[in-house]
């Protein structure tokens, strides 16, 4: 299948070494879809590089770093593709991925976005933390995926290669419909980065729109962790203040204060946690998510009128109706197959 119709959008900053690497495989293996590099103000040779070296390649320069958020929303309002490729600049795409998302894609007007099987790079025999086979949430809008459970990753031996509905499509890797994008006005520019793509995938469940894993058809290698280290106050301090916006802004108005009660007492659980550890900075981090969170809470009153009608856990594809936070570390529950 020609892919003539489909950009790639690859939004860097900082990451020329990311670039050398990985860019000539997205052009090797594009299937004719147009390839487009947006720069977020870098300050190495991020530029220079893409315009001498990969000639090939639209390059769009950012006078300031926008962030995740914008500088996707940016970069897509300029292009007039029907379909488009979010693709982190540390992804090893494989021969032959981007034809099943694109044919998944064509066949029904009602899927949104869709991803593939995402493995580590460093060792592809592991499905890698930021949507494996395909993106879950609890009932309090943790996320974790098919393939891995908090830090529990599981080997891939082909258990998650059908396709089907699903909860998120990793921003790491996923094809997007460009007319559901513009409806639901693209990624949420208050996150800045960081679980933008689950709110996006939520907000598309809620204006009746499906999202999809790929399955085996597709097969992508992420190195994670380019922008931000798994583990960093700074990202700690974006998930948290991100999950409860999530949560906040798209939960069902039935389900909302009771989930968000029980969200707010493991945060504290979990920043209790990281003070028992050392993890000071961590435990900072959870306590100024919150408080930033509050912060602007008419803000987020005002993005949750406008994220409606809200769809109920058991409405939504992908969404697991306990707790993941309870099954993984009270009832030892570490793979997905394990989930009641």
């Amino acid at each position: 299948m020609t892919c003539a119709d489909v950009a790639i959008v690859i939004l860097n900053y900082n990451g020329e070494h990311f670039l050398r690497q990985f860019l000539p495989g997205v052009l090797a293996h594009a299937a004719g879809a147009r390839v487009v590099v947006a720069d977020n103000a870098s300050t190495d040779d991020s530029v220079p590089l893409l315009r001498h070296g990969f000639s090939q390649v639209e390059v769009l320069v950012f006078t300031e770093n926008l962030g995740f958020c914008e500088g996707y929303n940016e970069a897509l309002a300029q292009l007039d593709s029907p379909y488009f490729v979010l693709l982190n600049s540390d992804v090893a795409v494989q021969p032959g991925w981007l034809p099943p998302l694109r044919a998944l894609l064509a066949s029904n007007p009602r899927i949104a976005a869709a991803q593939p099987k995402l493995l580590m790079h460093n060792d592809p025999t592991l499905f890698e933390y930021a949507g494996g086979g395909g993106g879950y949430l609890d009932r309090l809008a943790y996320p974790f995926c098919r393939g891995r459970l908090f830090d529990t990753l599981e080997a891939d031996c082909g258990q998650y290669d059908d396709a089907r509905p699903v909860a998120w499509a990793s921003g790491a890797c996923c094809l997007v419909r460009a007319s559901a994008w513009h409806e639901l006005g693209g990624l949420e520019p208050a996150f800045f980065a960081h679980m933008e793509e689950i709110d996006f995938c939520w907000r598309a469940q809620n204006a009746g729109y499906e999202i999809w894993y790929a399955g085996g058809a597709s097969v992508v290698h992420h190195v994670g962790g380019g922008t931000l280290p798994k583990s960093s106050p700074r990202k700690t301090y974006l998930n948290f203040r991100n999950g409860l916006a999530l949560l906040y802004k798209n939960a069902a108005p039935g389900e909302l204060a009771g989930a968000f009660a029980l969200r707010l007492l493991l945060d504290w659980v979990a920043g209790l946690r990281f003070l028992l550890a050392g993890n000071w900075a961590e435990a900072q981090a959870v306590g100024r998510a919150h408080w930033h969170f509050l912060q602007k809470l008419s803000y987020w009153r005002q993005r949750r009128r406008l994220a409606r009608p809200h769809l109920r856990v058991d409405e939504r594809a992908g969404t697991y109706a306990g707790s993941i936070v309870w099954a993984y570390f009270a009832r030892g529950k570490k793979r997905f197959s394990e989930l009641d």
